[in-house]
């Protein structure tokens, strides 16, 4: 799980394998596989950096390289 951050500063996490997609338009909206829609704070890259230490740390890139 990864911590994301709501507008109003609530810190929740999500698992960032039930990401689909990942908007900025200029908020960075987070498109859930089941079509929820979440608004977060943080910058696509910032979270793109959380979803790829957390692959690493659950050791999802093994078959990857």
């Amino acid at each position: 799980m990864i911590s994301v951050t709501r507008l109003d500063g609530k810190v929740f996490y999500v698992n960032p394998h039930q990401i689909e997609y990942i908007e900025t338009n200029p908020d960075t909206t987070l498109i859930m596989l089941s079509g929820k829609r979440l608004v977060v704070r943080e910058d696509y890259q910032s979270l793109f950096n959380r979803i790829v230490e957390y692959r690493k740390m659950i050791g999802a890139f093994k078959n990857e390289e």
